[in-house]
């Protein structure tokens, strides 16, 4: 089970929240919370705010423990660049670039075996499609195995050879 997060037009640059995320990055959710609240850094407090809602996400909507989960990804983009003008000796201006950015968290269960108990409730629905799932998937195995590979109708007989060395040639001139 994947819990999703997002925070958007944080008004810090994204590479100064890029160190903030590399460090949690991967880590239990308590170990993370540990290492969020020792840091001394601005970008702090809006990651750490996104991952206390991502966890209170988790544990209401899907009733899964802040014990079994863990960062799986954390990424950080680009938002809009706001552009405002500073001004300078002899009537010029130079452009200032107030960078925002938007953080993606995934939280992930450690050990999904622990199903939660939305999951092991199973109406006869959901039971009929994954029966049905199943087939289907077995079907494509048994089609793989009998295909053969197709050759392209325009080729000749030897030029496969001469259509990959054509592909994969170098640039150096050979």
């Amino acid at each position: 089970m994947q819990v999703k997060a997002k925070a958007k037009y944080i008004h810090i640059a994204p590479r100064k929240v890029r160190l903030v995320a590399g460090v949690v990055r991967g880590l239990d959710v308590d170990l993370a919370l540990q290492k969020l609240s020792v840091m001394d850094k601005r970008s702090v407090a809006p990651v750490q705010k996104l991952l206390d809602s991502a966890i209170a996400s988790a544990e209401h909507n899907y009733e899964l423990t802040k014990n079994n989960l863990f960062i799986e990804r954390i990424i950080v983009n680009d938002g809009p660049t706001n552009f405002r003008w500073m001004q300078k000796a002899f009537g010029r201006a130079t452009p200032l670039r107030h960078r925002t950015s938007i953080i993606d968290i995934i939280l992930a269960e450690k050990n999904p075996e622990s199903k939660s108990k939305a999951k092991k409730k199973k109406g006869k629905e959901q039971i009929a499609t994954e029966v049905i799932a199943d087939e289907v998937k077995e079907t494509k195995d048994i089609k793989k195995d009998d295909h053969k590979v197709a050759k392209h109708p325009g080729l000749r007989k030897g030029s496969e050879k001469s259509l990959i060395k054509k592909v994969f040639r170098r640039k150096t001139g050979m």
